[in-house]
């Protein structure tokens, strides 16, 4: 058996959307419009996709790159405030192997035809994955972009 071990780390994001924060909450809860951007690198094709989104409900993503580890993603709503506030928590596995728990929210404000996102995300690194929190707004840092280009895709607020 490994070593057990855990690092915690933190991070924030901001995004500012020209978008009001009904357009942004929209394309972050409803699952038809989820699937337009929420997607993963495009070598590694179509991943598996699910959203019940409410409080108590859960999110799934499995995929990963051809002949890779399998990525699944985990989370469960934790509190919803309609255009304002989405906080889950979530975990992560490779090929079954569980990589960390994490706690996220997003927070959007409104600005006159703009919002701004900001996501913090605390998590918990497991089992030698200490460069996770890297990774994890590296890949964070990319779905935000995608938010964003969806967004201006979509047009008028």
């Amino acid at each position: 058996m490994s070593e057990r071990s855990v690092t915690h780390a933190s991070f924030t994001l901001e995004r500012r959307y020209k978008a009001t924060p009904a357009r942004v909450f929209k394309a972050l809860s409803d699952p038809a419009t989820k699937q337009k951007w929420f997607n993963p690198p495009e070598s590694w094709g179509k991943s598996e996709h699910h959203l019940d989104f409410r409080i108590g409900g859960v999110e799934t993503s499995v995929g990963g790159p051809p002949g890779g580890a399998v990525h699944k993603f985990k989370a469960i709503y934790q509190d919803i405030v309609p255009n304002q506030r989405i906080v889950y928590s979530y975990d992560m596995e490779l090929d079954d192997v569980r990589i960390s728990v994490s706690l996220a929210s997003f927070e959007l404000v409104g600005d006159g035809d703009y919002t701004t996102l900001k996501l913090t995300e605390m998590g918990a690194y497991l089992d030698g994955f200490s460069d996770g929190n890297d990774i994890r707004r590296q890949g964070t840092e990319i779905l935000l972009d995608q938010l964003g280009q969806h967004l201006v895709r979509e047009g008028a607020n």
